[in-house]
């Protein structure tokens, strides 16, 4: 009996971004569950200063940063010319092209999950995981996310942009009507890096600078009563599965990068604490959320519900962590989706959509 051909999947991950080790976390699990009697893998890691080398070692040494001390690691990068859809791989002094029939591109911020990638991805006629070039762009962007999702309907909080070179004290007086306690958010960052609470004027201008350290656009936003909850989305804008909710209870000021990979006094509840009809309408908000921005392959959609009910917007991840102890694979999972099943259907999804275009 003939065997059927493995599909080859590359896997990307660390790059150009404050997210790099995060990357390394969540490819590290990525790798480990992807069914290696169903696929052939291609690992390429991007170093933080932006070099691509293939590798062949272990998951460890990913985990541990130490993957591009690795023997095997040879320069290798993806090629926009669709007339080569795979791996340019430098040996020696030649170069050879291994062929990839997907790219799994877990690759956490600037750099990667910008729309960066996505672009080469595209040019390159490679079928890949998530969303596309302008989807993973204006997710990424806080400012331009909200303002088609209150076009689309859903409650944002009220905000302001500053951009680098602003006046910051004027910046300052126009935001001072929205009222304290205010965030401070570089407008395109991930991993909550950069994000500041501030409760007067003097911790509001610390918070801009220190924003725009980050990027050289900053958003600064209403605080929204309430908890947060987020929806685990997988599948074609036309008709997403939305999985189990799920709930951060927060003790600290708010869910900062250290408390959403410790864990240390926050809670998150699966499923979460809410009425069934909360429910249904946060998963209806979601998907409306998911359609407006352009979404496809996965998301994770991050919304407050606030003490009257109203639901608002907060952000959209659209690659979130994939750690075995990350959100989205628990809430999936939760939904009866294992991490193997889960790696299946986004890499069909992948196929799928290329198949479309």
């Amino acid at each position: 009996m003939k065997l059927a051909r493995k599909t080859t999947v590359a896997v990307l991950f660390g790059g150009c971004s404050t997210e790099y080790g995060v990357s390394l976390q969540s490819a590290a699990s990525v790798i480990d569950h992807l069914d290696r009697d169903k696929y052939d893998l291609v690992l390429v890691g991007i170093t933080q200063e932006g070099v691509w080398l293939r590798y062949g070692g272990g998951t460890d040494d990913i985990r541990e940063d130490r993957w591009q001390q690795h023997s095997s690691c040879i320069p290798a990068f993806l090629p926009p010319s669709r007339d080569m859809a795979g791996l340019v791989e430098l040996v020696g002094t030649e170069y050879r092209v291994t062929p990839v029939d997907a790219v799994f591109p877990v690759l956490h911020g600037k750099n990667g999950e910008d729309g960066t990638v996505q672009g080469l991805l595209e040019l390159s006629g490679i079928p890949f995981v998530g969303c596309d070039t302008l989807s993973s762009a204006v997710c990424m962007d806080k400012s331009i996310a909200s303002k088609l999702v209150k076009l689309a309907g859903v409650d944002t909080a009220e905000s302001i942009v500053v951009h680098a070179g602003d006046d910051l004290y004027g910046a300052v007086k126009k935001a001072e009507p929205l009222g304290f306690p205010l965030y401070v958010k570089p407008a395109r960052s991930g991993s909550s890096f950069g994000i500041a609470k501030a409760y007067d004027k003097l911790e509001l201008m610390e918070g801009i600078r220190s924003a725009l350290l980050h990027d050289d656009k900053v958003v600064i936003e209403q605080n929204v009563p309430g908890f947060e909850v987020g929806c685990a989305v997988l599948g074609h804008a036309a008709d997403p599965l939305i999985a189990e909710i799920d709930e951060i209870e927060l003790n600290g000021e708010f869910f900062d990068y250290e408390e959403k990979y410790s864990l240390a006094t926050s809670t998150i509840h699966l499923p979460a604490r809410v009425s069934e009809d909360a429910a249904a309408s946060i998963k209806e908000a979601a998907k409306l959320i998911y359609r407006t921005l352009g979404c496809t392959g996965l998301a994770r959609v991050d919304m407050f519900v606030c003490p009257d009910g109203r639901i608002v917007f907060n952000e959209v991840n659209t690659m979130p962590g994939f750690t075995a102890a990350s959100r989205y694979p628990n809430m999936m999972r939760a939904s009866h989706i294992g991490y193997p099943e889960l790696m299946d259907r986004l890499i069909q999804l992948a196929l799928s959509k290329e198949a479309r275009a």
